[in-house]
């Protein structure tokens, strides 16, 4: 449904908004007879060429041709679209705005809004005042995060209770309903449990998330536990307000920043973020609890066209800087990578080294392709023709995200320059890559019209994708919770997928799990392991997330499971076999594979279960 503000509504914030006065205060007007001129906000000029005419109520620049009406100018200065205009605009003429969003689930925004900023204040209340929240303010303090910093993000801190918000809900005149739908009480699975609910967070550090107006729509909570059974993290789930694949903290902080620098700085930590700004590094922002999804590079695009990550340099961020590359360069964005040194992020790098250091890394960052070269050589031996072939191979499929033909030949040109092979060799190479499609997840009308001769090609297909994610937090759960792993036909898979879960639980390396070290995990495991964390991840869509695509590949193996039992009993069936049991069994795989035909639409009793 399209959002629709009342022509009525728009005349009375319009005339509410003096444009002169709106272009004033985020720039210097000089007057010029009845109207005013300044030099163009949206341009470089040294003679003032943009004039704001105050009877037509509009603003034009003769340098550039930009021009409209107040909602135009904010539009444009603010990198916003035309809602985001009418509600900057509503709030600064003190005019309420009812939008029609079509929204699922309905519910109050602006109640939602003004509880998640009472609460982020609770939370800091806590914070400061509470004798328990020693231990949070302590840690703060290692971190060298002061009350200004805390103040200017409003850091918090949720007590060490279980009904904390619920108490603090009671006081306030907000019910349990409201908490829930906010993401801040979780509903009690306990049937003996005296109390429905009880909080979301506790005894964590929280910190405010903000959409780009800079309104709170959620919670990142860090524990103090540094046992590895506790969360390091926990986040909102997803709310009315809040669509972690759509949020990027302190975009709203950043994001006039990034349009001066028409760079982004990306981070993969809330406290890396704010070091970030604290150092003067104001186009600093990081994902929300995922990884970087198509509506985080869109979201940037409006903003900036490039984007440099400054990602953790243990094996980890070096995976997750090159899959997010990807994702960028989608969008049409430049990306760059800086390297850290071993054991530095960016908040121990800037305080150890200084705010120079940092930025003479981010100055001498590398090109996508460069980082992902050097890292995949540190890797394999590209003095052998098999590690040149898979570097390249990793290589070329990079390149191949890269929408924009020019960047793409100095792409090809410097990866033959590192890898010593000839350009015309790559370009060859690339020019078959970029023949094929691009493997999208099956969906269940092509898997079913594939003959059986391609499905289990197909479903190893699969499974090599889920086992591509799984260094994922929130995959690896949804893995670990739906997937029994017997159900991955492929050995090798299942091995390297039950390594990850296990290495996940014990913080040891995948192929330390796979037994490497007395010999127990085959050449063939192993090899399929680097090519498969090196390769860039095949799940991608313009309209899902990771999580999305793999509990869509769950919902195809689940379905195949059904389809074979079915089949099985059917088969048995005709040979006479009239027991119970298999009547049963036959009645139930029935209902099964008439509701997983039904779940295509992502409407699905496991879906919304698997849900936050």
């Amino acid at each position: 449904m399209s959002r629709i503000v009342p022509k009525r509504v728009l005349e009375e914030i319009r005339f509410g908004n003096e444009i002169s006065d709106v272009v004033g205060s985020y720039m210097t007007l000089s007057r010029a007879g009845q109207n005013f001129k300044a030099l163009c906000p949206f341009h470089k000029e040294k003679t003032p060429s943009f004039h704001v005419n105050t009877q037509r109520q509009s603003f034009h620049c003769f340098g550039c041709n930009a021009g409209g009406d107040v909602f135009e100018f904010v539009k444009q200065h603010e990198s916003v679209d035309f809602v985001t205009a009418v509600r900057i605009l509503a709030e600064r003429a003190g005019i309420k705005v009812e939008l029609e969003e079509g929204e699922e689930g309905g519910g109050d925004k602006g109640a939602q809004y003004k509880i998640h900023q009472d609460v982020a204040e609770f939370y800091q209340r806590c914070l400061l005042q509470m004798d328990t929240a020693d231990r949070a303010r302590q840690y703060l303090l290692s971190r060298d995060l002061g009350e200004s910093l805390i103040e200017n993000f409003l850091v918090g801190f949720a007590p060490n209770r279980w009904n904390a918000m619920l108490k603090w809900g009671e006081k306030k005149g907000v019910g349990v309903s409201q908490l829930e739908a906010c993401g801040l009480v979780i509903e009690s699975s306990r049937a003996e449990s005296r109390n429905t609910h009880y909080d979301r967070f506790r005894d964590r550090i929280m910190f405010p998330i903000r959409d780009e107006q800079g309104r709170v729509i959620g919670f990142s909570g860090r524990t103090l536990d540094e046992s590895p059974k506790t969360a390091k993290y926990v986040n909102s789930p997803e709310t009315l307000l809040f669509r972690k694949s759509r949020v990027l903290y302190a975009m709203d902080k950043a994001r006039r920043s990034i349009v001066d620098a028409g760079e982004a700085i990306i981070c993969e930590g809330q406290i890396d973020v704010i070091r970030c700004h604290a150092a003067g590094f104001e186009t600093a922002v990081a994902a929300q609890g995922t990884a970087f999804t198509a509506d985080h590079a869109r979201i940037l695009k409006r903003y900036a066209d490039s984007v440099a990550l400054v990602f953790d340099p243990d094996k980890a961020g070096q995976d997750a800087a090159i899959r997010s590359a990807t994702v960028f360069m989608d969008a049409g964005l430049a990306v760059r990578v800086a390297r850290l040194p071993d054991g530095k992020d960016p908040d121990t790098l800037i305080r150890e080294q200084g705010a120079d250091e940092f930025r003479r890394i981010i100055d001498e960052a590398q090109s996508a392709v460069g980082f992902q070269i050097n890292v995949l050589s540190g890797r394999e031996d590209i003095s052998r023709e098999i590690g040149i072939m898979r570097v390249s191979r990793a290589v070329l499929q990079t390149i191949s995200h890269n929408p924009n033909a020019v960047q793409r030949a100095n792409l090809v040109q410097e990866a033959a320059a590192k890898l010593h092979v000839p350009v015309k060799a790559l370009e060859d190479e690339l020019g078959f890559v970029l023949s094929r499609p691009r493997r999208e997840v099956v969906t269940q009308e092509t898997a079913t019209a594939m003959s059986p001769a391609e499905q289990p090609r197909e479903e190893i297909e699969l499974c090599e994708h889920l086992v591509h994610v799984l260094d994922e937090p929130e995959i690896a759960d949804i893995v670990d919770r739906y997937l029994p792993l017997e159900m991955m036909k492929d050995e090798d898979c299942r091995k390297i997928a039950e390594a990850s879960l296990a290495a996940r639980e014990t913080g040891d390396k995948i192929v330390y799990m796979l037994g490497k070290n007395d010999d127990e995990a085959s050449g063939d495991v192993l090899r399929l392991l680097e090519t498969v964390e090196s390769a860039p991840t095949k799940i991608r869509g313009t309209d899902c997330t990771r999580a999305d695509a793999v509990r869509d590949i769950i919902l195809r193996l689940w379905r195949r499971r059904l389809a074979s039992e079915r089949a099985d009993i059917r088969e048995k069936l005709k040979r006479g076999d009239k027991s119970p049991d298999f009547i049963h069994r036959n009645s139930q795989l029935t209902l099964d594979l008439d509701s997983l035909k039904s779940w295509t639409d992502g409407a699905s009793i496991i879906e919304m279960e698997m849900g936050d």
